[in-house]
């Protein structure tokens, strides 16, 4: 089973007021397991870049200034997340604007079916409580330490090991990686002789005393 955990920055909240994506960020996972492979990238909006959103993962227009357009990158994008589920956080925030972006290269649009929200399952787990990623990282024990700003694919792995918490939890000590999973452990046995089953002659007479015992034994009539 093979999933794209996503996240994206923005240039603020509302595509349909002209804000567009500037960063994007993937991880798979196969069978709820790291790969090791990502899709990172950030985007020039053509726009200014608004003080408030800055502010959350400060990203500056001199930064963006010579860095792709999304219709440079959309195939590569769409090549990657395949036809992998995608989770997302408050997944119809990154869904708006991705679709948006894919609609303005004309580019086939993800359809919400394919997408799973881990605000909603959180919520659904836990009623009434902060479900915000910081705040789900801190309940499940995950490091974000390093997490100073927003960013694309930093997000997107402490959204994977918080996801991964939120269907079900990680094994303790458990190596987070296909190749881990796939590791065999070469057993020594020490391998016994085989006994012998032929019977002595000493077996052989007791056997033939013990026949002759019982009366009409079936065996030794012809």
């Amino acid at each position: 089973m093979r999933e794209i955990v996503l996240d994206t920055e923005t240039t603020g909240f509302d595509p349909l007021q002209g804000h567009r994506v500037v960063e994007i960020g993937c991880l798979e996972l196969v069978n709820h397991m790291p790969t090791g492979r990502s899709f990172h990238v950030y985007l020039n909006p053509d726009r200014d870049m608004p003080a408030g959103a800055f502010q959350v993962h400060g990203l500056s227009e001199d930064f963006l200034a010579d860095k792709p357009r999304f219709p440079e990158v959309a195939d590569d994008f769409l090549a990657f997340i395949d036809d992998g589920a995608l989770i997302a956080h408050n997944a119809s925030f990154d869904m708006a604007f991705l679709n948006a972006e894919l609609q303005r290269a004309s580019r086939p649009l993800i359809p919400g079916e394919r997408v799973i929200d881990t605000l909603a399952l959180a919520r659904r787990k836990f009623p009434g409580a902060n479900n915000s990623l910081d705040a789900l990282c801190r309940r499940f024990a995950v490091d974000n330490s390093g997490r100073t700003l927003h960013g694309a694919l930093l997000d997107s792995e402490l959204l994977a090991e918080v996801y991964l918490e939120l269907i079900g939890g990680r094994q303790p000590g458990l190596v987070l990686s296909v190749q881990a999973a796939q590791i065999s452990v070469a057993v020594q046995r020490n391998i016994r002789p085989p006994r012998p089953h032929a019977p002595t002659i000493e077996e052989l007479a007791a056997h033939a005393a013990f026949i002759a015992t019982i009366k009409g034994a079936l065996w030794l009539q012809e």
